[in-house]
């Protein structure tokens, strides 16, 4: 669910058992997706004859339902291997109680008589299968190899987890804990299969969390499904894996928490002929008082680099509520932002980071802050969070993006729910427009 972010180091801090599986494992999940929303986007209404989207209506709804299943298994001892696969399906929904789908992996067939044919002349969207992961792992003095399709979570090379698929990776990810207290890592990731779906091409201006119906497919006004009818393009069509970057990218890693209350933790970053990228943070969590600051610089070839600072202060009463504020800051001379370089979904690490609206506290010129809190009442897992990001980048725009968002969850047994109320807010002050975008949203997961 998007209600759960990734951490920076979770999936780094595996020790020498990570991969000590019993025999033979088989899990999975079936999720179904539904969105809901509301705009008075400027762009909906010159391209849908002057209407605007409205709540429940199929054209301002999306929805998508998905299948993992998931197998890991001993090979030898310290050796073991996994595979997932993910299906992903609109269940027939399609044009008829949403117009929009959540996932970006859909292709566009012909298919006389299909449902989809009012919309698209005769064609259909069809489902997607596709192996999203396919590794073998081995074990021994303190080193884990993984070699093969597999997620990562880097701070700035990453696997998105809020959609209904996930992109992931291709390559090899060494980590090592000889060193008492700290964690090395060294990767190379030759392919993905992130999509290359870029929302700020759809003339839209809150990505993701935007509209493109399927009629602004059929008239030719986005280049497909690459930018169309996806809310959430984190995948690529039909999940294909292409090369990472140009010749792919090395990543090298330090997490250290030898002072207990204190993490901290270095990136390097080689995207061959594009860019060199680094990321150093560091979290302190002390009788609560939680405290953080993270630095970034991407230097991209022949080009201005990006560089942002962020800073986080937060407190956490154990069994009552965590609160943080945070503010970040993106140069406004720089080329690609400070976002997740695997897909252009826009999503970051950032502190500020908001629930929905990805791409804006990560844009080049992007002055932000953001205030939350969680807890829990009554078996319910709440979340409100107020996020707003002031774009000013070089060039002559100034965009203030406001998010509020409201997410309750709760799980029954093996059924995890959550509903998510977003309220988007953006004004162009050079353009002299002034955009609202709400959205509601339901998240059905069942675990095996």
């Amino acid at each position: 669910m998007k209600l759960t972010k990734l951490s920076l180091i979770a999936a780094m801090l595996i020790g020498s058992t990570a991969f000590a599986i019993e025999n033979t494992k088989v899990s999975g999940n079936v999720s179904v997706f539904y969105g809901t929303m509301d705009s008075d986007v400027g762009t909906y209404k010159s391209v849908l004859g002057g209407t605007t989207p409205s709540f429940f209506d199929a054209e301002g709804a999306y929805g998508n339902a998905a299948a993992n299943l998931e197998l890991t298994t001993d090979l030898t001892k310290g050796v073991s291997a996994g595979v997932k696969g993910t299906y992903v399906t609109t269940l027939g929904l399609e044009n008829n109680l949403v117009d929009n789908t959540w996932s970006n992996v859909h292709t566009i067939s012909d298919a006389a008589g299909a449902s989809f044919a009012s919309e698209l002349g005769g064609k259909q969207l069809d489902d997607a299968f596709f192996m999203g992961e396919l590794w073998v792992a081995g074990t021994a003095f303190d080193t884990t190899v993984k070699v093969g399709r597999q997620s990562v979570d880097t701070p700035l090379a990453f696997t998105e987890t809020w959609g209904i698929d996930q992109n992931t990776f291709e390559g090899a990810v060494l980590i090592n804990q000889s060193i008492p207290d700290t964690t090395l890592v060294a990767t190379y990731l030759g392919k993905h299969n992130g999509s290359s779906w870029d929302p700020k091409n759809t003339g839209n201006p809150l990505a993701p969390g935007t509209l493109n119906d399927i009629n602004l497919v059929a008239a030719g006004l986005t280049n497909g499904l690459q930018g169309g009818a996806a809310q959430a393009g984190i995948t690529s069509q039909g999940g294909k894996f292409n090369t990472f970057g140009t010749n792919g990218v090395y990543v090298a890693g330090l997490v250290n928490n030898t002072i207990k209350p204190l993490t901290v933790q270095a990136w390097y970053y080689s995207l061959q002929q594009l860019a060199d990228a680094m990321w150093f943070q560091a979290d302190l969590n002390v009788g609560g008082i939680l405290a953080g600051v993270q630095y970034t610089e991407i230097e991209v070839n022949n080009s201005d680099e990006d560089e942002a600072f962020a800073a986080m202060l937060g407190y956490e009463a154990k069994d009552v509520a965590t609160v943080k504020v945070a503010y970040s800051d993106v140069d406004d001379k720089g080329t690609l932002g400070v976002a997740n370089v695997a897909t252009t979904t826009g999503q970051s690490k950032l502190y500020t980071e908001m629930w929905w609206a990805y791409g804006n506290v990560s844009s080049t010129g992007a002055e932000s802050y953001s205030i939350t809190a969680e807890g829990t009442v009554a078996g319910v897992d709440l979340l409100a969070g107020y996020y707003v990001a002031d774009i000013n980048p070089s060039a002559a725009v100034d965009t203030e993006v406001t998010e509020i968002a409201l997410v309750a969850s709760k799980s029954f047994g093996p059924l995890d729910t959550s509903v998510a109320i977003i309220l988007d807010n953006e004004e162009d002050n050079v353009a002299n427009t002034d955009y609202d975008t709400n959205h509601l949203q339901v998240y059905l997961t069942y675990n095996f």
